[in-house]
């Protein structure tokens, strides 16, 4: 998260100086690396020729790497589609939700299939590298077939056209021409950007943290922290996918409920220290769903709007500094998890 934050802080401030197709494609190669190195290094251990400490090392490095290449294909990608209209948006966000949904019924596959024991999850593990590895290939094919099509040419066009009315208006982008633009952008935005840092203060405060570690079930056992990722990821998936079907186009509703969403907290407490009814099954799977939803929904509402709100040639920056609030939300979320062990 750290190493992720402090490139996207770079690319926002160096976005008019690089091309997104670029950017894009060198974060997925780095994806594909790090999601390749870690079982090759796994399986030259196994055979004794790496040492657990340097494996741990390299595989802590491996896990910055992904940080750069989040920032570089995530920023991009959410740049580039603030720039189309807005079912692309729309289509970015679901299949982020839908990335969630495939990993859950991954590991109710390996769970299922594969004995927990040291041999079973090593295999589980594999099998979650190898299906990365294969879908960021196919990623790295589309994105590229895609960036030749018209409507992107289209919109290309467009974008070039505003860049050069811009240019004769203010003339060239220096850098504090830049900065100036740049702050106004976040200036335009930052109502968005204070909406999605609160959907994630609170849902990496309490996904998936809590419901792996706080919550028991006698009758599902070690299956009901696993069956309760999978009730949030298939509704995450929802709701980012109910923007296709409405969308809510009030920024001041779509924000005041990213705040009503604090109320999560005390319910989820009350799912921990409340009255025996609370820490049912049931109380607790409904939350964690309607949680899911909620962060699915808001997220796309207003990763849609917002760069929407500022001219086609400052879309893309508009889009990258979501993102950046995005990660700052999902950074401060994770810490504030520590809470709940607290």
């Amino acid at each position: 998260m750290v190493v992720g934050l402090a490139c996207l802080l770079v690319i926002v401030f160096y976005a008019h100086k690089s091309k997104a197709y670029m950017r894009i494609n060198v974060g997925l190669g780095i994806f594909v690396v790090s999601l390749l190195v870690v079982p090759v290094m796994d399986a030259v251990y196994i055979k004794g020729q790496v040492g657990l400490y340097n494996k741990f090392y390299v595989t802590v490095g491996l896990l910055a790497l992904a940080g750069i290449g989040d920032a570089l294909v995530q920023g991009g990608l959410i740049g580039v589609a603030g720039e189309l209209s807005e079912r692309y948006m729309q289509a970015i966000i679901a299949g982020s939700g839908g990335s969630g949904v495939l990993v859950s019924m991954l590991r109710i596959l390996t769970k299922a299939v594969f004995p927990q024991d040291v041999d079973g999850l090593r295999k589980s593990a594999y099998l979650y590298f190898f299906t990365s590895i294969v879908f960021m290939v196919i990623c790295i094919v589309l994105y590229n077939v895609a960036h030749k099509l018209p409507i992107m040419q289209y919109y290309e066009e467009l974008k070039a056209e505003a860049v050069k009315e811009e240019k004769a208006e203010k003339g060239p982008m220096t850098g504090p021409v830049w900065r100036a633009t740049l702050w106004n952008i976040v200036g335009t935005v930052k109502w968005y950007g204070f909406g999605i840092v609160l959907i994630y203060v609170v849902t990496l405060s309490i996904f998936p943290g809590y419901i792996t570690e706080d919550v028991h079930s006698l009758v599902l056992k070690d299956w009901y922290p696993v069956l309760l990722i999978t009730g949030y990821n298939v509704f995450d998936l929802v709701g980012k996918s109910l923007t296709a079907v409405y969308l809510l186009e009030n920024a001041k509703v779509a924000i005041s409920a990213c705040v009503v969403r604090l109320l999560f907290f005390p319910l989820f407490i009350g799912c921990l220290h409340g009255p025996q009814l609370f820490r049912t099954e049931f109380p607790v799977s409904l939350l964690t769903c309607l949680l899911g939803l909620t962060n699915g929904y808001l997220t796309s509402v207003l990763m849609i709007m917002a760069p929407k709100s500022v001219q086609i040639q400052h879309a893309e920056t508009s889009g990258i500094v979501m993102v950046l609030f995005l990660v700052v939300g999902l950074a401060s979320g994770s810490v504030i998890a520590w809470f709940w062990v607290i």
